[in-house]
């Protein structure tokens, strides 16, 4: 398939990368920035434009990986003079109406992207939804040469895939950075010492619900361990509220 990428961050960059591993031919790549446009460009031997202006006009998709912020006004400059273009964004929490050509589709593959770090697009779950028959068919067709987990899921449905996305995936690596910091500030012990706990956390939901799964002080409401804990805390009132906001959302559960 002929393609167009916008955008050139981090799942731009692994989206691209993973698409012209399977045969597909990126035409172009499209950044705000020149230096952003031309990397990722060299990557996938492709030509690159810092303007929606110059976008090459015979891709068979255009696949908007932008931040969501900046999503409709992108779609908006691609659809002018064009309103057949098949664009599809990426976005998890997007609806695909923010698209504003006759044919569009979303094409969302939930997962944390860094550009310095290679993923596997087999494993991805891949979410797509599209405007007609037609263009969901040759989606899913695209999005199988990426990933062997593809799935249907419309507007409203990502929406909240995406929020139970960010307490899984963001919010617990923001606990993985406060865990690092107290650690650096107490003692200086390496944030290495969590990993083996951190890789066994996530092993034990591949065979036990979260519910089940979940251990510590709040699930007994131990209320010794919790409050001496919460004194360790006393000059850091924003961590406390953290704790004590998450250890009641705990014990509610189990």
């Amino acid at each position: 398939m002929k393609i167009v990428l916008i955008g050139a961050g981090n799942l731009a960059t692994n989206i691209g990368k993973a698409l012209a591993g399977r045969g597909h031919d990126l035409l172009q790549v499209y950044s705000r920035t020149a230096e952003s446009a031309e990397r990722l460009a060299a990557l996938l031997h492709s030509d690159y434009t810092t303007s929606l202006s110059e976008v090459k006009d015979e891709a068979d998709l255009y696949l908007v990986a932008v931040k969501d912020s900046v999503l409709a006004d992108v779609a908006e400059q691609l659809a002018k003079g064009h309103p057949d273009r098949f664009l599809v964004h990426t976005a998890g929490s997007m609806p695909m109406e923010t698209l504003p050509t006759r044919r569009k589709g979303v094409l969302y593959p939930m997962q944390t992207f860094s550009k310095e770090r290679e993923v596997d697009f087999r494993e991805i779950p891949c979410f797509i939804e599209a405007s007609n028959a037609e263009d969901a068919e040759q989606l899913r067709a695209l999005a199988q040469t990426l990933s062997d987990k593809v799935y249907e899921a419309n507007s409203e449905q990502r929406k909240y895939l995406h929020l139970a996305a960010v307490f899984c995936c963001n919010f617990v690596n923001h606990c993985y950075a406060l865990s690092e910091k107290l650690l650096k500030e107490n003692g200086g012990l390496p944030f290495d010492v969590m990993l083996p706990l951190i890789d066994e956390t996530a092993r034990k939901v591949h065979e036990l619900s979260p519910r089940e799964a979940q251990t510590g002080p709040a699930v007994r409401w131990d209320t010794n361990v919790m409050e001496k804990q919460l004194q360790l805390l006393e000059d850091k009132p924003e961590l406390q509220d953290i704790y004590k906001a998450l250890s009641k959302s705990i014990h509610l559960m189990t």
